[in-house]
């Protein structure tokens, strides 16, 4: 899988646009990969690992109700994480992911590998959902890597 980094820096930079990220299962792993590039501090403004669900709903404003209607990983929460990280910190992109790396956490309907990536933007947001089937910390990057992907849809 390429990895789009390169790419995004040239464009945030060169559309002059900022970028929050709100991540979950993938802990860090794509403000690391945004941050790589020297000149990447003109568009990133704050990524956070809210990794926890009291970390979601006390800094993204998730509300606790939708976290126990809908569960920690969901289409909702993702777009919820995307959405509030943008506007807590005023960036005109905003990333939430949210996911089960495994090699536990599986419940009923989401198996291991499941993951709801959200990029929002002023205009729109758009999420999609993914089962990759591999280990923890595959997982993790393919997550990190399809996010990147999704924000180059919305950024273009």
């Amino acid at each position: 899988m390429r990895d789009p980094t390169r790419r995004i820096h040239s464009l945030l930079l060169k559309k002059n646009q900022t970028l929050a990220v709100a991540e979950s299962c993938t802990a860090g792993l794509v403000s690391y990969l945004i941050t790589r590039y020297p000149g990447s501090s003109r568009y990133f403004l704050m990524g956070i690992s809210a990794y926890s669900n009291k970390t979601k709903e006390s800094l993204l404003n998730i509300p606790h109700r939708l976290i126990s209607a809908k569960g920690a990983v969901s289409k909702e929460i993702a777009v919820m994480m995307a959405q509030n990280v943008r506007s807590i910190i005023r960036a005109d992109l905003g990333i939430g992911i949210t996911g089960i790396a495994g090699p536990s956490g599986a419940t009923r309907g989401k198996p291991v590998g499941t993951v709801f990536i959200a990029v929002s933007g002023k205009e729109r947001t758009v999420w999609r959902k993914f089962t990759f089937r591999s280990s923890r910390n595959a997982v993790r990057k393919m997550a990190a890597l399809e996010s990147l992907k999704l924000l180059e849809t919305i950024i273009k």
